[in-house]
């Protein structure tokens, strides 16, 4: 097989295993006369060449957004341990975090998930949130008894768990909480056998800096395209 897109609601995931040499718009003009696709997210040389095979077929990328898959397979830095104010406390969500995690969650899609000019709609993001705490792992990270931020996990496979959600409120920024964060959060997960990966944005060159000193190394580039 040369070549596998996946579809999901109103995206597609294409897997084409370095092959370039296919006619592709001959089965995607009949799927898409059927169904209308949104974006387009993959490996980077994937992504691009999907895209480039849909505006051949009359798409129109409004939006490309490039991020970098990082991994880690073995503990943390200990120097990302020590990072952060000796008063930070990290610690699981509890019953009376819902409205400051509600607030941290919406500037974190507003911020890092909701594509350009998209609207941002209260009821999803609380939707998302509740989903979030009920069936995946949160660290909650808290300040001068102030939830200040906050990461989780996202997926899970047989061999590594995702993580994703990780925001710090901006006032609270530059002080080492997301590293030490991040460093407590993977340790928990890496002590049990599996390797975490996680996305960040290739622009993002703070969490990138974050991520390197906790111990992640980039393993590929990915994209996301929206039509």
């Amino acid at each position: 097989m040369s070549a596998i897109v996946f579809q999901d609601r109103q995206s597609l995931f294409p897997v084409f295993y370095e092959n370039t040499c296919f006619s592709g718009p001959h089965f995607l003009r009949r799927f898409l006369i059927k169904t209308p696709i949104h974006a387009v997210q993959g490996l980077w040389k994937d992504a691009e060449l999907l895209e480039t095979l849909m505006e051949d077929l009359g798409y129109y990328a409004t939006e490309r957004v490039d991020y970098a898959l990082m991994s880690l397979d073995g503990p943390p830095r200990p120097e990302s341990f020590r990072a952060g104010p000796e008063w930070l406390v990290l610690r699981p969500p509890l019953p009376g975090d819902e409205e400051a995690l509600f607030n941290l969650q919406s500037a974190y899609e507003k911020e890092e998930v909701l594509p350009r000019n998209a609207s941002f709609n209260p009821a999803v993001c609380r939707y998302n949130l509740n989903n979030i705490l009920s069936s995946e792992r949160v660290l909650v990270a808290e300040l001068d008894r102030e939830v200040v931020g906050k990461i989780n996990t996202s997926a899970e496979s047989f061999t590594r768990y995702q993580i994703g959600g990780v925001y710090v409120r901006p006032d609270c920024r530059g002080r080492g909480i997301a590293e030490k964060m991040t460093a407590f959060f993977a340790r928990d997960l890496v002590a049990e056998g599996k390797g975490v990966t996680l996305f960040v944005k290739k622009h993002n060159n703070a969490a990138l800096k974050v991520y390197r000193r906790t111990g992640f190394t980039t393993l590929a580039d990915y994209r996301i395209t929206y039509f």
